[in-house]
């Protein structure tokens, strides 16, 4: 009788990076931190989502060559932490329900096609494409089980996330957390906190200013005073 030895198990893969760089531009980087940022802050106090920028998403186990790097994406239903990649199977099969796609000028129709077609069959619920260079902004939700146009895009308030989408007169986009705070660039955060620590300082310095005022005042009423005793007479309290 003859046994047969055993095949070799290959193991699969999944790389944590394609190649590519994370962006083609300062304007594009600028926009992917700015967005993928302020969702972070956004959803700061739910443990149970999880934002990323730029992460490998894998769709389907034992095929690691389908695969997308959405530019910002969020997921619900799932823990925040680090991951060196998003295998869907290893998050209870669960897909990022909303993502973000910054252009660039190296990006092409060709490309963008495959991308809303990867979104589209995998389960994305809302889609946004932003071009900064043109001022134009796309958005896409899920009706009937497939991504949709969203129109009219301008003021356009995520199921989601809840944010609102606005361009200004000069294509410039704008977002709006629940609460009607602008998503700010880390420059403007910086700047924010700056302003606010000063405020904080001026308030300091303005709060000691009038203990000294009132030290001042306690001590002159108390040298009054006792120069009217030393006269004989008692002051008035």
């Amino acid at each position: 009788m003859s046994v047969r030895a055993l095949e070799p198990v290959t193991e699969v893969i999944y790389p944590e990076s394609d190649g590519q760089p994370m962006a083609d531009n300062t304007k594009q980087f600028r926009w992917m931190v700015t967005i993928e940022g302020g969702l972070e802050a956004l959803f700061r106090d739910r443990p149970d989502v999880f934002v990323a920028g730029d992460l490998l998403w894998y769709p389907v186990e034992g095929h690691p060559e389908i695969r997308v790097a959405p530019d910002a994406l969020v997921v619900f239903g799932r823990p925040k932490g680090d991951r060196g990649r998003y295998l869907q199977w290893e998050e209870a099969g669960i897909p990022p329900q909303v993502v973000f796609e910054i252009l660039s000028p190296g990006n092409t129709v060709l490309e963008m096609t495959r991308k809303f077609q990867f979104y589209d069959r995998y389960g994305v619920e809302e889609y946004y494409v932003y071009d900064p260079d043109r001022g134009e902004l796309a958005g896409w939700l899920r009706r009937d089980g497939r991504l949709e146009p969203i129109d009219p895009i301008q003021d356009w308030v995520s199921p989601r996330l809840g944010i609102r989408f606005a361009l200004a007169e000069a294509g410039e986009l704008e977002l709006y957390g629940p609460d009607g705070e602008r998503f700010a660039t880390f420059v403007e955060v910086i700047a924010q906190r700056g302003e606010e620590r000063q405020r904080a300082e001026d308030e300091r310095q303005r709060a000691e200013e009038e203990r000294q005022r009132a030290e001042q005042e306690r001590d002159r009423a108390e040298r009054l005073a006792a120069q009217l005793r030393a006269l004989g007479v008692e002051p008035a309290d």
